[in-house]
C-alpha cells in the first residue's frame, strides 16, 4: 500500500493538499504521513517530481522577511555608493584571514562577489585585497556578533566589523533603545539562527516546479513561496554550486548570499510595531560599522502596505 499524506492542518497554520504515491520524500512543517514525520517547507513526490506547496493563512497575499526588504534598500545604498566602505571592509578582514587568493579563500570570494554586484570599481577591491594581505597600510578591523530584541520581542542579530569595539558598542546600544528594542546579552537569540546559503528569485521570474526541482538537484535543502520571492536555503556548503547552477539556468537571483536564517518566524500583524521594527533595522543598518542584520520577524504584505512601509 503506497503512503497517503491527507489534507492536515499543522499547528503552525499550514493547510497540506491531499496527495497519495509512491516513494514520498516529504519537508512540511509539523505534518504526520504514514511513513515519517516530516518537516520543513516542501514535500516533493521523486517519481513524479511535482512540488506541494503549503498555505500559511496570515500570509496567503505574500509575506516580507529582513533579507527581501534590506535588499531594496541596499539597491538605493549601492546606488549612492554608501555600501562600498562596507564591502571594502568586509574583503579587508577576509584577505587577512585567508590570503589574497580568491580561488583558495572562500571568504574572500564571496566578498569580491558581493562588491561586483554593488558596482565597486576593479581597483577600489584590489586595493582592499592589498591592504588585507599588508601590501598597503590598512586599518585592522575587529569581528563582533552583537545580539538583541526589538519592537514586538523579534529577535536581532548584527555581524559588525569596527576599528574600535568601545566606540561601536554602545552607540548599537543606544540605537537600539532609541527604537523600542534593547541590545541582549551573547547568546541570547543566536540559538534561534542557523547559518544558512539565501537566494531569494522573484516569483513571475521562474515556475515554482520547475525552480524546485532545479534547486533541490542543485543540493538546495527548501523553498518557500513567500508571495513575492521563492526563499531558497542550503547548507553554506551547496552555496557555490546552487548559486553557479541557478545562473548556468539563467535564472535572475534578487538576493544572494550566507545568511542567519531564523529556525521559525514571528509574525507582525500590527502596522505600528511593523513601522517600529523597520525603523530599527535601517538605523542599525546605516551604521558604519554594521555589515549585516538579521531578524525573524515576517510582516504580511497587506500590514507593509497598509503602514507604507513598501513602494
Amino acid at each position: 500500500m503506497p503512503p497517503s499524506l491527507h489534507a492536515t492542518l499543522s499547528p503552525a497554520g499550514f493547510l497540506i493538499d491531499k496527495i497519495k504515491d509512491q516513494n514520498v520524500k516529504c519537508k512540511i512543517k509539523e505534518v504526520h504521513c504514514s511513513s515519517c514525520v516530516v518537516r520543513g517547507v516542501s514535500c516533493v513526490v521523486r517519481n513524479t517530481q511535482h512540488a506541494i506547496r503549503s498555505t500559511q493563512y496570515v500570509a496567503m497575499s505574500g509575506h516580507s522577511h529582513w533579507a527581501g526588504i534590506k535588499h531594496k534598500k541596499a539597491a538605493i545604498d549601492a546606488k549612492r555608493g554608501k555600501i562600498w566602505s562596507k564591502l571594502a571592509r568586509m574583503i579587508i578582514v577576509a584577505a587577512r584571514a585567508g590570503g589574497g587568493d580568491p580561488s583558495a579563500n572562500l571568504s574572500l570570494r564571496y566578498a569580491i562577489d558581493k562588491a561586483k554586484a554593488a558596482n565597486m570599481p576593479k581597483d577600489t577591491i584590489e586595493k582592499a585585497i592589498k591592504k588585507g594581505t599588508g601590501k598597503l597600510e590598512g586599518t585592522h578591523f575587529e569581528e563582533v556578533l552583537y545580539e538583541g530584541y526589538g519592537p514586538g520581542g523579534v529577535a536581532i542579530m548584527l555581524e559588525v566589523l569596527t576599528d574600535n569595539r568601545n566606540r561601536t558598542t554602545p552607540e548599537i546600544k543606544r540605537l537600539f533603545e532609541r527604537h523600542g528594542g534593547s541590545l541582549g546579552t551573547s547568546g541570547s537569540v543566536a540559538w534561534m539562527f542557523n547559518k544558512k546559503g539565501l537566494i531569494t528569485v522573484s516569483t513571475d521570474q521562474a515556475d515554482e516546479d520547475q525552480l524546485l526541482e532545479i534547486a533541490l538537484a542543485a543540493g538546495a535543502d527548501d523553498m518557500e513561496n513567500t508571495g513575492r520571492v521563492y526563499e531558497i536555503t542550503c547548507e553554506p556548503s551547496a552555496y557555490e554550486q546552487l548559486k553557479k547552477t541557478l545562473k548556468e539556468k539563467q535564472i535572475p537571483m534578487e538576493v544572494a548570499e550566507i545568511s542567519m536564517v531564523p529556525a521559525n518566524t514571528v509574525p507582525v500583524n500590527d502596522g505600528t510595531t511593523a513601522r517600529k521594527i523597520i525603523s530599527l533595522m535601517e538605523a542599525l543598518e546605516d551604521h558604519d560599522d554594521v555589515q549585516n542584520t538579521f531578524s525573524n520577524f515576517d510582516i504580511p504584505d497587506a500590514v507593509m502596505e497598509k503602514s507604507e512601509l513598501v513602494n
